[in-house]
């Protein structure tokens, strides 16, 4: 039985050591402040500061990499978490989806945070600072709220040919 448990804990020992050789790519894509979301919406420090604190590593190109994300198979999760995040959205890339598109993210923002899909039960464990409270919940619907109607007034500012605000 022993020597059952040595190969055992050899064989886990070896598949580890060799699964920290497959290192997928930790990217940070070069942020262009002329496309990010502050350059495009208006926000108060308040709000800025819970989505730096509660979405921005998953869902924008300023990804703060913890240690765990270097230990395989951590690190496989947590990259793929990170860019399957940004593909659904990313802060860094604002500019770049069309103003309904805007629109739609704004809603399903407050909706996935009131509801607490997001931030995600597997991120908020490791990172407790990215807990929302109630209160901060309200605080991003009430500013999703009031940029989506900005953006909605922009928008048909521009089909009655008149400037837009932003």
């Amino acid at each position: 039985m022993l020597k059952i448990f040595k190969w055992a804990a050899f064989t886990v020992m070896a598949l580890f050591m060799l699964a920290q050789l497959v290192r997928p790519a930790k990217v940070n894509p070069q942020v262009n402040e002329a496309v990010a979301l502050e350059a495009h919406s208006e926000m108060d420090p308040e709000v800025a500061a819970l989505l730096k604190r509660a979405c921005a590593d998953c869902h924008s190109n300023r990804t703060e990499w913890p240690w765990y994300s270097n230990v395989a198979p951590v690190s496989w999760f947590v990259i793929d978490h990170v860019n399957h995040g940004r593909s659904h959205l990313n802060f860094s890339t604002w500019a770049e989806y069309r103003p309904a598109e805007r629109v739609e993210l704004l809603e399903n923002i407050c909706e996935w945070v009131r509801l607490g899909w997001m931030p995600m039960e597997s991120y908020t464990l490791m990172h407790s600072e990215a807990r929302l409270s109630e209160q901060d919940k309200a605080t991003i619907c009430e500013w999703a709220s009031r940029e989506r109607e900005r953006l909605l007034a922009d928008n048909g500012r521009k089909r009655e040919g008149r400037p837009s605000n932003n």
